[in-house]
């Protein structure tokens, strides 16, 4: 109950801020149907992570806002992008329609691509109190993560995948881009904003796809095991259209085990942190155990 509660509440501080910055802009018809992408619903644990990893290194939220708001706008775009019917064909998102299905296809394409430069416009505002080297290190991270060698290249990999029989690397190698890249960004940002050394941003940036590759090993037992009204998508879809999964691969009891030890690779890795981990410690084990 403690970590819902934690995940409404960052939940919501993002939702302002990203209703505050578009409230600055000037107003497009698109910016409906990218709030309704965004801000409607969803748990934004990705920006729980990168709240949980500040407080390892006392890095402020004020400093973490802006990237915690470029990341779910990253992510929106791309689940927008995902439901459309020449790739997922997924008509419900977040418990309700999908974007495409309420404002049809083209809005829902324009608008996920406004929702993915809007991410480079919030970390390169000049009211985000960081200093420019350290801004252009994260725009380069951020645009490594989502474009064609991370969440595009993934996306491209799980299209192709489909129906076929995958081992294990070139399935993890898919998943790690596709949901793995967003996290280790989430986690190599803080190292930036904490001013850190290559090595200590490296190793938060592999822990980060580490993390990533747990959530959609989760991800992955709830479209086999959870329901619609619970995970607030349609279920069993994974199955439906021949994806290329590990739990495809190993079955259901392998798969398990391989999840428990990678937490346990992710949670001995955070002992050094001590107390100071404790968030974080919490998060990951919510993202085994999530019902949603």
């Amino acid at each position: 109950m403690m970590i819902r509660k934690k995940l409404i509440k960052n939940a919501k501080k993002v939702d302002r801020f990203l209703i505050n910055f578009l409230k600055q802009q000037k107003l497009s018809l698109l910016v409906k149907p990218m709030k309704y992408g965004v801000i409607s619903g969803g748990k934004k644990i990705r920006s729980t992570i990168i709240l949980d990893v500040g407080k390892i290194y006392k890095v402020s939220e004020k400093k973490l806002l802006n990237i915690c708001a470029a990341v779910e706008c990253i992510h929106s775009y791309s689940l927008i992008h995902d439901d459309l019917p020449c790739m997922d064909n997924d008509r419900i998102r977040r418990g309700k329609p999908a974007t495409h299905v309420k404002f049809g296809e083209a809005s829902a394409v324009l608008a996920g691509s406004s929702l993915l430069t809007l991410a480079f416009e919030i970390i390169s505002n000049k009211k985000y109190p960081l200093n420019a080297k350290a801004k252009n290190e994260i725009v380069r991270s951020l645009a490594s993560c989502s474009g064609h060698t991370g969440i595009a290249g993934g996306q491209e990999l799980d299209l192709k995948f489909e129906n076929k029989r995958k081992n294990i690397n070139q399935i993890i190698d898919m998943q790690k881009k596709k949901t793995g890249k967003l996290f280790n960004f989430c986690l190599y940002s803080v190292g930036v904003v904490a001013n850190k050394n290559d090595k200590e941003k490296f190793s938060l940036a592999s822990l980060g796809e580490d993390i990533g590759l747990l959530f959609q090993l989760a991800d992955d037992f709830l479209d086999s095991k959870g329901s619609i009204k619970l995970v607030g998508k349609p279920v069993k879809k994974d199955s439906k259209k021949g994806k290329s999964t590990l739990l495809s691969l190993m079955g259901e009891k392998k798969a398990y085990v391989f999840a428990n030890n990678l937490k346990k690779k992710i949670l001995l890795k955070l002992r050094k942190h001590g107390k100071k981990a404790k968030a974080l410690t919490n998060t990951i084990e919510f993202i085994l155990d999530r019902k949603f």
